[in-house]
């Protein structure tokens, strides 16, 4: 082996020693899940879910929760495209040097701080409902769009502005007119991807109290109602479905302009 791949390989093996010292430090008991009284207990868990509650006031009830999660993620992801837009411009550098560090600790310090945590915090700030979602989604992604927004920035050919610049138009015009057409179908593409991701998002969200299906799934399986869980389960799957195939495709149309 060559001097020059005993770095990698130790790298490897540290990876390795940390899980098998996870293993070993969590001290699972994998045996107990294969045992017949685990088996059967599991089967009867999963079957008290079938057949779903398909009555009309239940499909009624998951088609509102089904709306307000839709509502929540698109509030969100649309309040964090226009908040990360903002950032951005700062964090690229287009507002002096001295703007750039401060705009990018404070994405940072946004996106750091997982979806369900500024869920808790809105929840007791803004109360109980989709709002708190809405704005613990938009907190979150703020700082993913405005760091990938500033990247593409950064990242974007100067030749565009410059020219414009250089024929005597002002900063913004030629921002507006040299960059902005450049980026704006990859920033497109983001905002559409993270709004994929903030469907799921919002449906957990619903655990601590945002609204939504996640609000309407822990009611019901606090009251061990399966039959009800399991169409909430069902509309969740749908709704998810729906969403990626949509921003799957809406992506798709925008990547040969991008290109």
């Amino acid at each position: 082996m060559r001097r020059d791949q005993w770095p990698g390989l130790l790298v490897l093996l540290a990876v390795l020693a940390s899980v098998a010292a996870s293993f070993a430090y969590l001290a699972i008991d994998y045996r107990a899940l294969a045992t017949p009284e685990s088996l059967r207990l599991m089967g009867r868990f999963v079957a008290e879910f079938f057949p779903p509650d398909v009555s009309a006031a239940m499909l009624a009830k998951v088609g509102w929760g089904a709306l307000q999660t839709l509502a929540v993620s698109a509030l969100g992801t649309l309040l964090a495209a226009a908040a990360g837009a903002l950032l951005a411009l700062p964090a690229a550098g287009r507002a002096g040097r001295a703007a750039r560090p401060a705009a990018r600790l404070l994405l940072n310090m946004l996106r750091s701080v997982p979806e369900l945590v500024w869920a808790a915090l809105m929840v007791l700030a803004a109360g109980l409902g989709p709002f708190a979602g809405a704005l613990a989604l938009a907190l979150h992604t703020t700082g993913v769009l405005g760091r990938l927004f500033a990247e593409a920035l950064e990242n974007l050919p100067p030749a565009a502005e410059r020219t414009l610049r250089e024929a005597g138009s002002g900063a913004v015009a030629a921002f507006a007119y040299g960059s902005l057409p450049l980026l704006a179908p990859q920033a497109a593409a983001y905002v559409l991807y993270r709004w994929e991701m903030n469907i799921r998002m919002a449906t957990v969200l619903g655990f601590v109290g945002a609204g939504g299906l996640g609000q309407l799934l822990y009611f019901h399986l606090s009251l061990f109602q399966q039959a009800q869980s399991a169409t909430v389960l069902a509309a969740m799957f749908v709704l998810v479905f729906v969403v990626d195939e949509f921003s799957g495709w809406a992506r798709r149309r925008l990547a040969p302009a991008h290109a």
